[in-house]
């Protein structure tokens, strides 16, 4: 099922979509809800991020170009950001490089939507606490990373994580693949088996330090091919099953 928010005309509506038409529901979309009946045309929409996130974490430096690179050994503590909220877009929305700079990187990731509170849980289990999976674009200006490994401020512009165009609750994390397009030409393309951390373990670290939240969001970490745009780039990120989320790059206005 693929779940989707929206605007029309100014009102923010959520929905699921099917065939290009959206069914209006109402409630909570991690527990109960139900749909209202209005329905709407996909094309006649505005998609927004498919959620207000609770909280965005990242993985970086994740994937390797081939499965023979893949490590023996896991890392003890694999690289862990979180980005401002503040930062999260849509679909088609605008992202600003700051004004300081003139480019920044794009990364195309599969972002996992937490469902319920999840807190010391094994790594067979984890499944069991995700609601579904969207695109994320991790924007990056590792220009203002800190030599110490701050990397906060590098990754939480707003505008820096957008989201969408769906969450699909139907899908196979370990089977799909990675995407990314600028100005129409392929930069990334990777099976999720080439992550460093895989999956499960990545998630059920996360737990035992702190409580995953019904809408959090995990990224992933980013495909080998990740580059610096400058203005005027459009960037296409997607994963067949859930769809491709493309934004533009623009100067930040002085």
């Amino acid at each position: 099922m693929k779940f989707a928010r929206f605007m029309k005309d100014e009102v923010i509506y959520s929905g699921v979509v099917a065939e290009g038409v959206i069914k209006e529901i109402k409630g909570d979309i991690f527990g109960e809800w139900d749909y209202t009946g209005q329905t709407f045309l996909q094309n006649e929409v505005q998609l927004l991020a498919p959620l207000e996130p609770n909280q965005v974490i990242g993985i970086g430096a994740n994937y390797v170009s081939n499965v023979e690179e893949l490590p023996t050994d896991l890392p003890e503590i694999p690289v862990l950001f979180f980005k401002a909220t503040s930062s999260v877009i849509g679909p088609n929305e605008e992202i600003v490089i700051p004004a300081k700079i003139d480019e920044v990187k794009f990364e195309s990731e599969l972002a996992i939507v937490i469902g319920k509170d999840a807190r010391n849980v094994a790594e067979e289990d984890v499944l069991e606490y995700v609601f579904g999976y969207t695109v994320g674009n991790d924007v990056t200006a590792p220009q203002f990373f800190r030599e110490d490994g701050h990397w906060l401020v590098g990754k939480s512009f707003d505008t820096f994580t957008p989201l969408g165009p769906v969450i699909e609750t139907d899908l196979n994390p370990f089977n799909i693949t990675v995407e990314a397009h600028l100005n129409g030409v392929q930069k990334q393309n990777s099976g999720t088996e080439l992550m460093i951390v895989p999956i499960r373990k990545m998630i059920s670290y996360l737990t035992t330090f702190m409580t995953l939240k019904k809408g959090d969001v995990i990224l992933t970490g980013s495909p080998v091919g990740a580059e610096f745009v400058k203005a005027g780039a459009v960037i296409e990120c997607s994963i067949k099953e859930i769809g491709t989320l493309r934004n533009t790059f623009v100067s930040e206005m002085a």
